[in-house]
């Protein structure tokens, strides 16, 4: 039975993780002053009449503190990418030279930075979220297993009370790459 319940807990850990791993990947596209090749990751690019991931159509380098370069693969592609970096939403205005892409990173405003941190904060909320559900699903397990009667009392209070410090480890986590990112986005 102990066994069964690790294993419950090393799937809560994986899954937990998978939710922090996705909030990276969330705060990775908000843009704080400086250039970041995952900056853009969230850009699709509509090209051989399907859309794909712009890492899939060419390279992001950069050059600068305040640049971004798309090496495009293929030169029928170079407009498409150009356009998909300029509706983005991201803010970007992207300058085509051959089949180089530049994409200058302009200052934030203050209100953007603003924008910034509050979506910021959605993203976190939204991975407190996932958490607190892979949390739910042990708390339930647990239950089951005490209601059927392969767990103790005790046991079953035991293991919540583990299920509960994983999970508040893990809000922890979340709420340092907040403020991180908070603190990354208002640097000027």
């Amino acid at each position: 039975m102990n066994t069964e319940l690790n294993d419950l807990l090393d799937d809560l850990k994986r899954r937990m993780e998978g939710a922090l791993d996705s909030l990276r990947r969330d705060l990775s596209g908000l843009r704080s002053g400086r250039a970041s090749p995952n900056l853009l990751e969230p850009v699709r690019v509509e090209i051989y009449g399907s859309v794909v991931p712009l890492s899939q159509v060419g390279s992001v380098a950069v050059p600068e503190a305040r640049m971004l370069t798309v090496s495009v693969w293929d030169a029928s592609a170079v407009s498409s990418v150009e356009k998909a970096i300029r509706d983005s939403g991201l803010g970007l205005n992207p300058a085509t030279e051959g089949q180089t892409i530049r994409v200058p990173i302009p200052q934030l405003t203050e209100e953007r930075r603003n924008e910034m941190a509050k979506a910021a904060a959605r993203y976190a909320e939204g991975g407190r979220v996932a958490v607190r559900s892979v949390r739910r699903d042990g708390m339930d397990t647990t239950k089951g297993l005490e209601k059927k009667g392969d767990l103790s009392q005790d046991d079953a209070k035991a293991w919540a009370a583990a299920v509960q410090k994983l999970t508040d480890r893990y809000i922890e986590h979340v709420d340092t790459m907040l403020a991180d990112k908070e603190r990354d986005i208002k640097q000027v």
